[in-house]
């Protein structure tokens, strides 16, 4: 048994290396902007449309990569997972609009593997109280990623590291992890595979979407991740630089504490959940610091906090948008856990693949093609503070799954 637990930790330890690998390429955009619409002939406007296109491969295909899961396992399906990554690093690498095109796509279809993969070794093989700080934990690296992504990449093009080289070496990193994943993870200490055709994977599907819970979950990751996802790792730096005259080097400083806040909250979130039995409090309050920062960060005056405290502060209490993916997992079967987080994944990132490009054109919009100022960042960025305030509205509609009022229950029962 202490063998079998040692090799269940290995697994989730690597599908944990394999989402900071795949969320640093997804963060590493943020700070070459300038760089890639020169080589690709794009205006900023074009060059987040290419970029968004990871969301669509990665909503679309969450949905697979849980089924999968559930059916095959992970040894069958992570390290297919990170090769299509790597190819997808590759074809990025080379300087040809239709190869990024197609690149960035391979990016979001393997890198929906990652989390699912993640969660699902999680909920198969640790015990249920510790469900929301092992997501939290691997969500951490996941922001480690995406720290790397924007700080240690933003100094390496400082020092004369050319773009493509960047990504041609990442995605031979990416060929080697998916050999080492193929290599170490363990068939024999995952739970038995679930069997069954095409047709009850459909069935699978069905039955988590049709729980309201379910696409409530979806709801609030959705609006809660829109900050990271859009403002900070898309057009933090330009912000920064554009709205209030910071250099490109402190910008992307500044910038980078957002995923550095996520490295710390998304785990201590999750271990306050579990500890205290319950996740709804968590989201709320999380939320509620999250449109706080954001509101200072938009409109407040700048010089009255330390610097990075805001950006690390925003981070820290966004970390509760892993708190659904707990939930979601809770509020369906246990043999569908793989299956919940990819569709969990595929209605989270969905919120993102679709409003990113509309952001940009509203940019565009209201700067009138000019170089945006902060008056047209307030107004682009501005309906990001009502979806944080609706994902408290649909979080309150949610059912408490956390482990508190079923352990009341239970003292209630026999007091009865």
């Amino acid at each position: 048994m202490r063998n079998v637990g040692r090799m269940v930790w290995i697994a989730w330890f690597l599908a944990a290396i394999f989402y900071l690998y795949q969320y640093a390429l997804r963060s590493s955009p943020a700070v070459m902007m300038p760089e890639l619409s020169g080589a690709y002939g794009l205006t900023p406007v074009g060059m987040a449309s290419l970029l968004g296109i990871f969301y669509y491969g990665y909503a679309v295909f969450s949905l697979i990569a849980g089924a999968a899961l559930d059916r095959l396992g992970p040894r069958a399906v992570i390290p297919l997972g990170a090769l299509i990554v790597a190819c997808g690093a590759l074809l990025f690498s080379t300087g040809n609009l239709a190869s990024a095109t197609i690149g960035r796509l391979l990016q979001g279809v393997g890198g929906s593997v990652s989390l699912v993969g993640t969660v699902f070794i999680a909920a198969r093989n640790f015990p249920p109280w510790r469900a929301a700080t092992l997501i939290g934990a691997a969500q951490m690296f996941g922001m480690f990623g995406g720290f790397a992504g924007q700080f240690p990449v933003g100094r390496l093009l400082s020092a004369g590291v050319r773009w493509d080289v960047f990504w041609m070496h990442m995605g031979l990193a990416g060929l080697l992890l998916s050999l080492i994943l193929f290599l170490v993870l363990p068939a024999e200490a995952m739970t038995t595979r679930g069997q069954g055709s095409i047709r009850s994977a459909f069935l699978s599907l069905a039955a988590v979407f049709r729980n309201p819970q379910s696409i409530l979950c979806g709801a609030v990751a959705g609006l809660l991740f829109l900050p990271t996802t859009i403002f900070d790792m898309m057009w933090g730096v330009r912000f920064l630089q554009e709205a209030h005259g910071f250099d490109y080097g402190e910008a992307v400083i500044r910038s980078a504490t957002v995923p550095l806040g996520w490295m710390i909250g998304c785990p201590l979130l999750g271990w306050v959940s579990d500890r205290i039995g319950r996740r709804k409090p968590v989201v709320i309050a999380g939320a509620s610091v999250t449109f706080t920062c954001l509101a200072w960060i938009l409109y407040g005056p700048t010089g009255v906090f330390p610097p990075y405290v805001l950006g690390l502060l925003a981070g820290v209490s966004s970390g509760s948008a892993m708190i659904p993916y707990t939930i979601i997992k809770e509020a369906n079967p246990p043999g569908l856990s793989g299956t919940a987080t990819g569709v969990l994944g595929c209605l989270n990132l969905s919120v993102t693949a679709l409003l990113g490009p509309v952001f940009g054109r509203l940019l565009h919009a209201f700067s009138r093609g000019a170089t945006p100022g902060l008056t047209h960042y307030q107004s682009t960025f501005q309906p990001l503070l009502f979806g944080v305030g609706m994902a408290v509205l649909l979080t309150l509609a949610l059912k408490e799954t956390g482990a508190a009022p079923r352990t009341l229950g239970v003292i209630t029962l026999k007091a009865a």
